[in-house]
């Protein structure tokens, strides 16, 4: 029975004979750094513990990171920093050709022309044209306003047989009534431009006018007597033995003739007994 070989710890790569091709190794054999690799067997990356792979990348990155940050340092100072030349061309105001081919910009093709309307010229405050001011406003005030109007009174004739005939008396006097008016008025800017009547009412009715006329005959006296003496064919005292047929109560004066005899003691007045 064939002896193997104690296991190396997996941190220690096992040293000893190269098995002859076509053999595999014993378990736990590991080809020494730089020794032939053996089909089947895992690669150095894999035969480190994970303390040092762990180890292996975090090295690995900083090592990357420093790489990147000093190379990017070392080409911003580059192009920030222009040469000596270049400052003192550029002070000169010479040019300074380029190391680098310009780009070259492609022209933005033709745009189609656009159906829609031509945009409308803003014209400036002078050149506005000023707009007439509109007239202001009517002022407009409706209004009540009242008046008043004589209504006159009417006349009554009645007649009298108390009266002489044709003599005239007023009875009852006349007075005018009066009627009030309101109106609306509507006045434009001060000047009236309407006038309506809404109503109208008598205040004081009128009172009517009586007169009243004689129909009694008008009495005729005799010219001779102061006081009437009536014209008949005979006049005799009243209350006295004649028989008239027209009598007087006097006494009466008598100055004219005394044709009817009634101043029978001729002391100037008859009937005075």
């Amino acid at each position: 029975m064939t002896q193997q070989p104690p296991p190396l710890p997996p941190d220690q790569p096992p040293s000893g004979p190269v098995p002859p091709p076509g053999h595999l190794p014993p378990p736990g054999y590991f080809p020494a750094p730089g020794g032939p690799l053996i089909a089947g067997q895992p690669g150095w990356f894999r035969r480190l513990t994970a303390g040092q792979r762990t180890a292996l990348l975090i090295g690995a990155g900083a090592l990357t990171f420093v790489l990147l940050c000093c190379g990017g340092l070392t080409v911003v100072g580059a192009t920030a920093e222009p040469p000596q030349e270049s400052r003192a061309a550029a002070a000169a105001g010479a040019e300074e050709p380029s190391a680098y081919a310009e780009p070259t910009v492609a022209s933005p093709p033709a745009a189609p022309p656009s159906s829609a309307p031509p945009p409308t010229p803003s014209l400036s405050p002078s050149s506005v044209p000023s707009t007439p001011a509109s007239p202001p406003s009517p002022v407009v005030e409706v209004r009540t306003e009242t008046a008043t109007e004589q209504i006159p009174h009417g006349t009554r004739t009645v007649k009298d047989s108390s009266l002489a005939e044709g003599k005239r008396v007023v009875r009852t006097p006349g007075v005018d009534g009066v009627r009030t008016l309101t109106y609306q008025v509507t006045v434009t800017d001060g000047v009236q431009t309407g006038r309506k009547l809404v109503r109208s009412a008598v205040t004081r009715k009128p009172v009517t006018e009586v007169v009243a006329v004689g129909t009694k005959p008008a009495r005729r006296c005799d010219p001779n007597y102061s006081g009437c003496v009536p014209i008949a064919s005979d006049v005799d005292c009243a209350g006295g033995g004649g028989n008239g047929p027209a009598y007087v109560t006097g006494p009466v004066r008598v100055i004219g003739s005394d044709i009817y005899d009634l101043d029978r003691d001729n002391d100037g007045y008859g009937c005075d007994d």
